[in-house]
């Protein structure tokens, strides 16, 4: 791995412009708002973390897998590879890249039916369609779309590090909840990780009426960013918060959602 974050692909490459970024979204909101494309993208965040804790995979491994998802569909429709294949297959390249050990490809795609006729099943109504040489066919064309540019900077290292400074034991776990929660938005594709680790323990500071102004007016940092990435975070609680029921809602959002071929189909380049 890079040892260095600003020499590494993850800045070079995948610190994205939000035009850019919405652009790309164009055909797909031809079919969805704006929330409802965030809906079916926070559902399979949601879908990917279930699956790597029903195998029991680090966290890392899991957040990886997220990034990767999120990447891909950074840069294609969602028509391009059906998401619910698209995610067992960020997990299983995310195994291989953070070289965890077990091979778990056939846990991973029973856990995928399981889910989808358990846990999930208010989403999927019909049986789980893909076997895994269908991941691995799709892993090619995952890999082809990030030029093989696997390293991915998370916030949690940078978070431990600054909460340590910050002396207080009480603000991680929370800090590291959302953390997790800001995967469920686009900060992951805008900001550097550093900054949403920063984001995160603010938020807490606020949350946990802990006075920590003279630690962060000490930071040399973008504040406008770390507002950013708050706005971020407290319109996915606002979404928590006023009502929306993924169990309720999600189906008739998925039945808008452009589809894909149940083969996946190389995006042009």
């Amino acid at each position: 791995m890079a040892g260095n974050f600003w020499q590494s692909s993850h800045y070079e490459e995948w610190i994205l412009d939000k035009q850019d970024l919405s652009a790309k979204r164009k055909s797909d909101l031809q079919h969805l708002t704006e929330e409802e494309y965030q809906k079916i993208i926070i559902l399979f965040a949601n879908f990917i973390q279930a699956l790597g804790e029903s195998v029991k995979l680090r966290q890392q491994i899991i957040a990886t897998a997220t990034v990767y998802f999120k990447r891909f569909y950074s840069r294609n429709s969602l028509k391009c590879v059906d998401p619910s294949l698209m995610s067992p297959t960020c997990l299983l390249l995310a195994m291989k890249v953070e070289e965890y050990g077990p091979t778990l490809s056939n846990k991973i795609m029973t856990s995928c039916t399981n889910l989808t006729k358990g846990k999930f099943q208010y989403a999927f109504k019909q049986e789980y369609p893909y076997r895994l040489v269908n991941v691995l066919e799709c892993e090619f064309i995952l890999l082809e779309m990030m030029d093989c540019c696997l390293i991915v900077y998370h916030p949690y290292r940078p978070l431990t590090e600054y909460c340590a400074e910050l002396n207080d034991d009480s603000i991680l776990p929370l800090a590291w909840r959302i953390v997790n929660d800001s995967l469920r938005t686009d900060a992951c594709l805008l900001y550097p990780p550093y900054l949403i680790a920063i984001a995160a323990m603010h938020l807490a500071c606020v949350m946990l009426k802990k006075d920590c102004q003279k630690w962060f007016a000490e930071l040399s940092v973008d504040f406008d960013m770390i507002l950013e990435i708050t706005q971020l975070l407290l319109t996915l609680y606002d979404l928590w918060r006023d009502g929306y029921d993924e169990k309720r809602d999600i189906y008739a959002i998925l039945e808008k959602m452009p589809k894909a071929k149940t083969n996946p189909v190389a995006p042009r380049s």
